[in-house]
């Protein structure tokens, strides 16, 4: 087995899905890499008020004015993220109390992309 030269520092290596307390949703590096977030343009959001969960489908379209995200995408390889504000206030989700980290599901669905999905927890 050859050596492989470690050129990864500074990158996280980390998973999980991020709300930031400035309204963002942000994909790391590691999340952008193993599931090819570079091959989509935009995010479509969505909301379930009883299990408190976002689900969040990425599209290789332009995002649709009333319900699309464009994907900032990171230049030094960090992955990317998206300013979600309209978002959080429309459905009253206060991302001072539920911001952090985040495991997520993948929930397969006929027709489109697949869905990640996350449970918010109040930090306070």
């Amino acid at each position: 087995m050859a050596f492989e030269k470690f050129e990864n520092r500074h990158k996280k290596a980390e998973e999980r899905i991020t709300i930031t307390r400035s309204n963002s949703i942000g994909f790391p590096a590691q999340f952008y890499n193993d599931n090819n977030i570079k091959d989509f343009i935009s995010v479509e959001l969505f909301w379930n008020a009883d299990t408190r969960e976002i689900g969040i489908v990425f599209t290789k379209e332009e995002p649709e004015k009333k319900s699309g995200f464009t994907i900032a995408k990171s230049k030094e390889g960090y992955g990317g993220s998206i300013v979600a504000r309209s978002f959080f206030k429309y459905y009253k989700i206060d991302t001072k109390v539920v911001y952090g980290k985040y495991e997520w599901t993948k929930v397969s669905q006929p027709g489109t992309e697949d869905m990640f999905v996350i449970s918010l927890v109040n930090r306070q």
